[in-house]
C-alpha cells in the first residue's frame, strides 16, 4: 500500500492506495475496466475510498504523482494477471462479517444445474461476441473474459457453496456484491479456468424447450400448407 497525507483547503486528508494487485478487489478492478474514461482523480478515489470533492480539495496537485505511478503499475499488473494459469486451492468470502473459507472445485457441471446453465449462458454470450469482433480463428489465443462477465460466473458457481441455501436465481445474481470483494488475483485465475474450459460454449445451445417449439411450428406451418393444397369438388 502507498499512504500519504496530503493538505487540503479543510486541513489534512489520509489517503491509500494499493500498490499491488493483490491489494485490489475485484470490485475495484471492474470499476476501472468498466469507465474508459475516467481521470486521474476518479482512479485515485475507486481505489483508496476517498470521495472525489475530498482528493479535489487538496492543495498541490504533484502530491498525486506517486499515486499516478501507481494506477499505471495496476494497469500493467492486471494484463500479466490474464495470462496466469494459477488457480487458489481456496478462497475466503466474507459475509455478515464472518470469514468463510471455501474449497475451488474446477469442474463447473457439478454445480446445481440452474447455477450451471446461468454461467454456461454468460460464457457463451462472452466468447460469441469476442468471436463476432475478431474472428473464429484461434480466438482462445486472444481471448480475454471482462471482468463483470468473470463476477457473475463466480457468483453462480459459488453461492450454494458459500451460503449453504439452495440455488436461487435472483440471490445469485445478487451476490455478485459479494464476489466484488474477493481480490482479483484469486478471482480472474478462477473464472477465466472456466471459459477456457468451455470452448464448446463459443456458439451459444438452442434449448430443447426451444427446439420443440420450432419443430411444432414447422409441423403447423407443414399442415396448414397441405390443407390449401387440398382441392375442392
Amino acid at each position: 500500500m502507498i499512504e500519504k497525507t496530503l493538505k487540503t483547503t479543510h486541513g489534512k486528508l489520509r489517503v491509500k492506495i494499493p500498490s499491488q494487485l493483490n491489494e485490489v478487489t475485484l470490485g475495484q478492478m471492474m470499476a476501472l475496466q468498466d469507465n474508459t474514461n475516467l481521470g486521474d482523480l476518479d482512479a485515485i478515489s475507486i481505489l483508496s475510498g476517498v470521495p472525489v470533492p475530498d482528493l479535489q480539495s487538496v492543495l498541490d496537485a504533484s502530491d498525486f504523482m506517486q499515486f499516478a505511478d501507481a494506477v499505471l503499475s495496476l494497469s500493467h499488473q492486471i494484463k500479466y494477471l490474464y495470462n496466469s494459469d494459477e488457480i487458489p486451492k481456496t478462497i475466503t468470502v466474507e459475509i455478515d462479517g464472518k470469514q468463510i473459507k471455501i474449497n475451488v472445485i474446477r469442474n463447473l457441471s457439478i454445480e446445481p444445474a440452474g447455477a450451471f446453465m446461468a454461467a454456461r449462458d454468460v460464457i457463451a454470450d462472452e466468447i460469441a461476441d469476442h468471436i463476432k469482433i475478431y474472428g473464429e480463428e484461434n480466438w482462445q489465443d486472444y481471448f480475454n473474459p471482462s471482468l463483470a462477465a468473470c463476477c457473475k460466473v463466480l457468483a453462480y458457481y459459488f453461492y450454494s457453496h458459500v451460503t449453504g441455501n439452495r440455488y436461487d436465481e435472483y440471490a445469485a445474481a445478487a451476490f455478485t456484491e459479494t464476489i466484488k470483494q474477493l481480490r482479483v488475483t484469486e478471482a480472474l485465475p478462477i473464472a477465466k479456468h472456466f471459459f477456457m474450459s468451455y470452448p464448446n460454449l463459443s456458439k451459444p445451445r438452442t434449448g430443447f424447450w426451444h427446439r420443440l417449439q420450432t419443430l411444432w411450428k414447422s409441423v403447423r406451418a407443414s399442415r396448414h400448407s397441405k390443407s390449401l393444397n387440398i382441392s375442392t369438388p
